[in-house]
Parts: C-alpha cells; sequence; structure tokens
C-alpha cells in the first residue's frame, strides 16, 4: 500500500514527465502547477522546504527515472570499511552517484580513491538495495544501490572535501549511520547473505 509520500512523490514524476513532453502551453502550466503542489506536499512531510525541493528537482533534465548510487563494501577480517561525512558526522559505505560514462565497476573504484585515497579493484556485484522498498525515511528521488565487493591494492586514508575519517566496524560496534546512505540492515544482509541480494 503506497504511503501519502509515496502519492505524492508520484504526482510528481507525472507533472515533471508532463513538462517534459506536453507540447501544448497551457498543459505545461497545468503541468508546472500540478508540480508546485506535489513539492509542497511533499515539504510538509519532510524535512526539506519546497524552494529546496524545487532547486533539486530543476537539476534533473529528461525523464524522470530512479538514481543510481554505488557503494563499496571492503572487509577486513569481521569489519566493514565505513567513511565519514564531514558535514553530518555520519558513517556509510564509500560511495556516491554514479557518474555519466563511467561503467559501474569505473565508478565504485573512482568514489572509493576520492573518498579514502585507497585503491581498489571491484570484485562483484553484492547487491542491489531499492530506497523505494524503505518506509523509514522517504527520500525525494529513489535510488537503486548498487554494492560492490572491493579488494583494497594500495593507499591509505587521504581526508578530502567529503570525508573527514575512515575506519573499519565490526556490526556490533556501529558509529552513527548515515540512514539514507547506509544501514545496520544492509549491513547485516552484506555480512551475512544470501548473496547477491536484489530488493
Amino acid at each position: 500500500m503506497q504511503t501519502r509520500f509515496d502519492q505524492y512523490r508520484r504526482l510528481l514524476t507525472i507533472a515533471e514527465a508532463g513538462l517534459l513532453y506536453g507540447k501544448d502551453v497551457f498543459d505545461k502550466e497545468r503541468y508546472e502547477e500540478l508540480r508546485t503542489i506535489a513539492l509542497e506536499l511533499l515539504s510538509g512531510i519532510g524535512t526539506e522546504t519546497s524552494a529546496e525541493l524545487f532547486r533539486l528537482t530543476e537539476q534533473n533534465e529528461g525523464y524522470p527515472t530512479p538514481k543510481i548510487d554505488v557503494r563499496a563494501y571492503i572487509k577486513q577480517e569481521d569489519k566493514v570499511l565505513l567513511i565519514e561525512d564531514k558535514k553530518t558526522k555520519e558513517w556509510a559505505l564509500p560511495g556516491g552517484f554514479a557518474e555519466v560514462g563511467l561503467s559501474p565497476k569505473e565508478n565504485i573504484e573512482k568514489e572509493v580513491e576520492e573518498e579514502t585515497g585507497l585503491i581498489v579493484t571491484a570484485d562483484k556485484l553484492l547487491a542491489v538495495f531499492d530506497t523505494n522498498v524503505r518506509k523509514d525515511v522517504p527520500q525525494l528521488f529513489q535510488y537503486y544501490k548498487l554494492v560492490f565487493s572491493c579488494t583494497i591494492l594500495a593507499g591509505s586514508f587521504v581526508e578530502n572535501s567529503e570525508t573527514s575519517n575512515s575506519a573499519f566496524f565490526a556490526l556490533d560496534e556501529l558509529p552513527p549511520l548515515s540512514i539514507k546512505r547506509t544501514t545496520k540492515e544492509q549491513l547485516a544482509i552484506l555480512a551475512n547473505g544470501p548473496l547477491p541480494y536484489f530488493d
């Protein structure tokens, strides 16, 4: 059963598709009004204002589709590598948005190097997590999180513009997580299987 947030986000998607494909000027005006209403409804549920949500949607071009997020699962004995976000001080698996022009493997290897200073090779796809199935933290956009098992080849942590620290953690000693990026449940699935995991 869809939540109000799901319904409002669906309205926003319909409005954005109408703005992209609509030819008639009056239809475009209606789709623009529909988008404004959907953003106001969404802002009433989440933490962002309708103006902040509008700025996020303005950055999208083309037909509205799920976004791709790549994450690295790097183990050392029974611990997993997490990185600390410089602004929020919350921790997550290394990774971020996939960039156009790079393969998923190239994307995650690049993200890990940028966020940790480590040179890695992506070995295999472990899981695909769909943020749309999670109802605990509503997100404006739907994300497919591709999590790759990675092996460290060289390097050491280098502080950068995004991350202030990296460390290996046991599942029963996790730091505060950035739950929009990585959850305890996802880490448990990655540690215990079954893998590959698709949801």
